[in-house]
């Protein structure tokens, strides 16, 4: 009987020590494959940028720093997700916009552009016939001329002898009328009117200098002669622009050219008028670009009646709704995009009330502001 108990009792030890053998090894197994399945889930993130999540050891890319392994137990959070504490939100300054479909505010481009004057309206003022300046009216640029002001007086020695032959023609036009005809359409082909003809030829006198007459009324551009100088026949005297229109040209860059269009509303601003906006519309833009700039022209007629406008001052313009309607398009701000080299991300807040954060991959588009 005595060793029956003996049996019983090394039985019982046996069983007690394979219990407890076992019993450790299964945890052992356990927590081997729970330390092997968070190596495999573990993500690494700066101290001093929460917002980088990679998902092995290296350094941050923004600051270069050693990366650090991000805490465990996210919450049932996503690789692409971390969570942030108000103080790590704090140290890296991160702020948070509402973004959507392109309004009226983001979905614009500025331009900078500079009066001229207009092409279109200018005149320039020439001699129809050679000789010598005798007198010139007017002294410096900027001068206003009205239409029939006297310009300039010119010796001619050519026109000289030309109104003695109409004075000797005119008392023959009854026996030579061709040769009388043709004397007076040689003057007129120097854009001498038949009021002044009919004076020659009733005076009798020939005219020694010759006036020139403004053919428009205008602003003096550009003085091209000046007194006593010897001019040929067509060289110009003066250039004259009338400022009652003028030309706002604003510089496009390469990536806005396609969001410009002819006939486009643009506002108008400039420093002389700040709390006056000018809406008009696109009247031309230019097919060649400026190789040294890299820009196309864009131009504005501008009413200028009121001499508000002058040549040379900066303006600048805004130009609304860029994008067209049947494409749907996300604006967001140009702040918000990390370029890691091969790829853009953002980081979208999922959660309204959480500070949890995922990083998404996007494709952007044109950049239509400065924002």
């Amino acid at each position: 009987m005595k060793k029956y108990v003996i049996y019983v009792g090394i039985l019982i030890v046996g069983l007690l020590l394979g219990w407890l053998f076992f019993s450790n090894s299964s945890n052992n197994e356990m927590e081997h494959n729970h330390s092997e399945m968070a190596s495999e889930n573990q993500m690494w993130t700066c101290s001093m940028h929460p917002q980088i999540m990679q998902p092995e050891a290296g350094d941050c890319p923004i600051c270069g720093m050693d990366l650090i392994p991000a805490e465990a137990g996210a919450d049932g959070l996503s690789p692409n997700e971390f969570k942030l504490t108000k103080n790590a939100m704090a140290l890296a300054n991160i702020q948070t916009s509402v973004v959507g479909n392109g309004s009226i505010e983001s979905n614009s481009i500025k331009l900078s552009g500079r009066i001229s004057e207009n092409e279109d309206a200018n005149v320039v003022q020439a001699s129809y016939f050679s000789g010598r300046i005798e007198r010139l009216n007017i002294s410096s640029v900027g001068e206003e001329v009205r239409q029939g002001q006297l310009l300039a007086t010119i010796y001619s020695p050519e026109l000289f002898s030309t109104q003695q032959e109409l004075i000797t023609a005119s008392s023959l036009k009854e026996s030579q009328p061709a040769l009388y005809n043709a004397v007076r359409n040689k003057l007129k082909l120097w854009k001498i009117s038949d009021k002044q003809i009919n004076q020659i030829e009733a005076s009798g006198k020939v005219i020694q200098n010759f006036p020139i007459y403004a053919t428009v009324s205008g602003t003096v551009s550009e003085k091209l002669a000046e007194q006593g100088d010897y001019v040929k026949q067509g060289q110009t005297l003066l250039k004259i622009t009338n400022l009652n229109t003028v030309w706002a040209i604003f510089d496009v860059y390469e990536n806005q050219i396609e969001l410009c269009k002819k006939g486009q509303e643009i506002t108008v601003t400039t420093n002389a008028f700040p709390n006056k906006d000018f809406k008009l519309k696109v009247d031309f833009i230019d097919p060649m670009m400026n190789p040294q700039t890299r820009t196309v022209d864009l131009r504005v007629v501008l009413n200028n009646r009121n001499g508000e406008f002058k040549t040379g001052m900066f303006v600048e313009g805004i130009i609304e709704n860029t994008s067209s309607d049947s494409e749907q398009k996300l604006f967001i701000p140009s702040s918000s995009v990390l370029w890691t080299g091969e790829r853009s991300v953002v980081y979208l807040k999922t959660n309204p009330n959480e500070p949890i954060f995922e990083m998404r991959e996007v494709v952007l588009g044109k950049r239509v502001s400065e924002q």
